[in-house]
């Protein structure tokens, strides 16, 4: 077991873990999901705290017998079947299922509004639906679709007989369509195949040791394929068990579920640590000028880091070897706390389009603010046609990488290259280990009015730093660099104390923070890249269902306003 608050033990000993030979020869989900069940079969596979669990023989009977249900409804290898609903043990069963006979799962985000569900059940021509009851009210009417099945009804059929065996799948037969959430508002479909998906399990698999001891959380959608491939499918091919929330993951219900389940394993992204960190850690050191003066002086920062490390690490159930974050980028500030409150942590980088992982390691061999080397198998190039003599594009090769966006042959083309080549539209850059350093999406970097590059992670992470600020976004408008910020509503209250109450009290305060921050800000970045005008948020920022800003509703101005800006 790790020990409570820790490591990490940086040696860049990026050695391969070993991988069971059986693992390695695997080529479908089919025989994936049929080595496991043979293997682990009476192990604890699918534990769901709000309904049904399921051994690993309880979960392949369930899934033998849906296929057999779908078979006698009319559908067959190739037919598309659409999965909507939160996460559960039957939504892994169901997703095994059909991937397992051939048949394409097209995994929809609970999230995604009715019309956006609707388009992509009419767009990726889906003949089922199985969908929660929750979730149901959302999927209307659409041509094509022979029936719908409940979720929550997938568990009559766990006692059924395996009998004549149904279609099995090529691995290079079409396994899933996953849709995009995207931060554009154009969702596309990602077309992934057994091989995209399997060979990515076992490439992961050569980062971290899983046994059947291991106990995985799971709190991300598994219509993501984040989640899906790493929290789902690695924890199944390797015997562990894998439990869901039955709730969203906030901290009234993921606290408790921690300390119940006590996980080994867990993948997140940045925004449930950032929010623990803001909480918990940050909070801390904003409450005097002591404290504030302590956090300056590293050495007392980092044995109070440690302190708070080990009851973080306690919170999170005490038995941790790994906590996987990706997603998005993770604040300098909350993985310097990790760092040196030695928290089990590591940060993967990867893409719907390459099934997820393109780079990451162990906890053990973390390098600050980067995301490890390419993980087996898997090539990565930098196109410094888009960047310059140190970063450019990211580029990804490998079996990974997906056929292409389905029913889109031009989106297609523009990311896939002749010889195989994902361009990713990621700037980033290597340094001597191959270790990756994202610097942020091309279509976001602002090219200055001397042509200099503009990164806004890097003026939103100097932003981010002020104890008041929750989170912010920077963009360009007419030759101006915009900063929309979003504080703590509630901390800035209790630092006003009975004058919140005033009217314009609340304004009056935020308009003195914004003109503080931007004036911080301005005297840390270069010439070109300083703000002109800073927009205060009191509400969070829109997010996707993968918690990504959903940066092109907020990069315009609407004519006229003026409320709560500070600018030149």
């Amino acid at each position: 077991m790790v020990e409570a608050g820790g490591p990490p033990r940086y040696t860049v000993d990026m050695k391969p873990k070993e991988v069971p030979q059986d693992v390695l020869a695997l080529k479908t989900l089919r025989e994936l999901g049929d080595r496991s069940v043979e293997k682990f079969a009476d192990h604890p596979a699918l534990i769901f705290r709000d309904g049904a669990s399921y051994t690993y023989r309880e979960a392949g009977a369930c899934a033998r017998g849906l296929r057999k249900e779908l078979i006698s409804k009319g559908i067959k290898p190739g037919s598309r079947v659409a999965l909507l609903g939160e996460n559960r043990s039957e939504w892994a069963i169901a997703y095994l299922a059909v991937t397992g006979m051939g048949a394409v799962i097209v995994p929809i985000l609970p999230d995604f509004s009715a019309d956006e569900i609707i388009s992509i059940l009419e767009h990726s021509g889906s003949e089922a639906l199985i969908v929660s009851e929750t979730a149901e009210r959302k999927a209307g009417e659409v041509a094509g679709l022979r029936f719908r099945l409940k979720l929550e009804e997938i568990h009559r059929f766990r006692d059924s007989e395996e009998g004549e065996r149904t279609p099995e799948p090529s691995e290079g037969d079409l396994a899933a369509i996953l849709y995009t959430s995207g931060t554009t508002g154009r969702p596309k479909g990602v077309m992934l195949t057994h091989r995209n998906i399997v060979q990515n399990v076992i490439s992961t698999r050569t980062l971290v040791v899983i046994t059947p001891e291991d106990r995985f959380l799971s709190i991300l959608p598994l219509a993501h394929t984040y989640e899906c491939t790493i929290g789902l499918l690695i924890p199944f091919s390797s015997g562990a068990s894998v439990t869901y929330l039955g709730k969203p993951p906030v901290l009234s219900s993921l606290l408790p579920a921690l300390k119940e389940v006590r996980p080994t394993m867990m993948v997140s992204v940045p925004l449930i640590m950032e929010k623990l960190y803001q909480a918990r850690i940050k909070s801390l050191f904003e409450k005097n000028l002591l404290t504030r003066i302590i956090r300056r002086i590293r050495p007392l920062r980092r044995l109070i880091h440690r302190a708070a490390g080990r009851k973080v690490y306690e919170t999170f159930g005490g038995a941790l070897h790994f906590f996987g974050i990706g997603g998005a980028p993770l604040s300098a500030q909350t993985e310097q706390f990790l760092r040196e409150a030695r928290f089990p942590y590591a940060i993967g980088y990867g893409l719907t389009e390459t099934s997820p992982l393109v780079a990451g390691t162990d906890a053990a061999n973390t390098k600050f603010r980067s995301t490890g080397p390419a993980i087996q198998g898997v090539e990565v190039k930098l196109d410094p046609s888009s960047g310059d003599k140190k970063q450019g594009e990211i580029l990804v090769r490998g079996p990974n990488v997906m056929q292409g966006y389905y029913r889109d042959a031009e989106a297609t083309k523009a990311v896939l290259t002749e010889d195989g080549w994902f361009r990713t539209g990621d700037l980033g850059s290597r340094d001597k280990d191959g270790y990756l350093f994202i610097r942020g999406r091309l279509k976001n970097i602002i090219v200055g009015p001397g042509g200099e590059n503009i990164y806004p992670g890097d003026i939103e992470e100097a932003i981010d730093a002020h104890e008041l600020v929750v989170e912010s976004l920077v963009f360009e408008h007419q030759g101006q660099l915009i900063a929309r910020v979003y504080v703590d509503v509630e901390e800035l209250k209790t630092r006003l104390g009975e004058q919140s109450e005033e009217p314009g009290a609340m304004q009056h305060r935020a308009d003195q923070i914004l003109a503080e921050i931007r004036s911080a800000v301005n005297t840390r970045v270069s010439r070109h890249a300083k703000i002109s005008r800073m927009i205060l948020h009191w509400e969070p920022f829109e997010r996707t269902p993968t918690r990504k800003i959903k940066r092109f509703l907020y990069t315009h101005l609407n004519p006229g306003s003026s409320s709560g800006e500070q600018g030149a």
